[in-house]
């Protein structure tokens, strides 16, 4: 929800990973996740949530020599 809310992914994956968990050919398996703990995921504000991907791009443009 996070990276489709932050525009790095495309609302109609949220529809195609459930069709896929759904799908009786599958290789994916749902996490034991409650649907209050979900609910209450959607609840915390984004503000809260730091940005990986912008760490990245700190670190690659620091002075700091990094091996990855």
């Amino acid at each position: 929800m996070y990276l489709i809310e932050k525009g790095r992914l495309p609302a109609s994956v949220d529809d195609a990973l459930q069709r896929a968990l759904h799908d009786s050919d599958r290789v994916l398996q749902k996490a034991p996740l409650t649907g209050d703990i979900i609910e209450a995921m959607k609840q915390v504000p984004r503000a809260d949530i730091p940005d990986m991907p912008s760490r990245d791009a700190r670190i690659r443009s620091s002075t700091i020599q990094t091996i990855w």
